[in-house]
């Protein structure tokens, strides 16, 4: 069967696409195969992860279109110019539209560094998500992998796990454990499981 064709959108550093790079190349994404890297911005690192693996790059800031239905139609473009398939949210710091999400249902998937419903929705991206932990004082945190709606973090969720909060964590080093024991781990495995059924779905047609 031919693999599903992904794309995932970057804005940053990209760890979390490096953890899918070595997921790949582990060969546990087996029914997927990364075909491009999308960046809201041109100076991401991601870019130069992507580019070392030798995946296609392609550049979209969000403030070079007039709207964000221009953005939109910009990053459909992209996204038929290769056939992708199935998107993988990593960091991508720009909302979606539910014009633009109805047109792959249940084939953009997300990760969230907490455990949804806590600590999710408008506001709570990065360093904020790990500020808020702490501060509530909660004793355990971690991850979640949903589908991307139109809604922020209200996709149905598909893979989560739990992690600890530990005396004197500060927001950045539970921001590191939550991508090492969480992250890394469940963004590739939820990559996999959409990946075999859209595989089997298009097989099937």
């Amino acid at each position: 069967m031919l693999k599903t064709r992904i794309a995932v959108f970057v804005s940053g550093g990209g760890t979390n696409l490096q953890a899918l790079l070595d997921a790949q190349s582990a060969g546990a994404i087996p029914s997927g195969e990364i075909v491009l890297v999308l960046s809201s911005s041109a100076s991401a690192y991601a870019l130069t992860r992507a580019k070392e693996a030798g995946v296609p790059t392609v550049v979209c800031p969000p403030k070079d279109f007039f709207s964000r239905d221009a953005f939109e139609t910009a990053l459909l473009e992209a996204l038929d110019a290769h056939h992708v398939q199935m998107i993988v949210l990593a960091g991508f710091m720009s909302i979606l539209s539910g014009a633009f999400t109805t047109r792959f249902p249940e084939r953009i998937i997300n990760i969230h560094p907490s455990l949804i419903p806590a600590f999710c929705g408008s506001g709570f991206y990065g360093l904020h998500v790990h500020e808020a932990a702490l501060s509530y004082g909660v004793k355990v945190t971690g991850a979640t992998v949903h589908y991307v709606n139109e809604i922020p973090d209200g996709g149905k969720i598909l893979l989560q796990k739990a992690v600890e909060v530990r005396p004197g964590d500060t927001p950045e080093v539970l921001q590191r454990r939550v991508m090492e024991q969480a992250e890394w781990l469940l963004l590739p495995q939820a990559t996999e499981l959409v990946a075999k059924r859209i595989q089997e779905e298009e097989a099937s047609l």
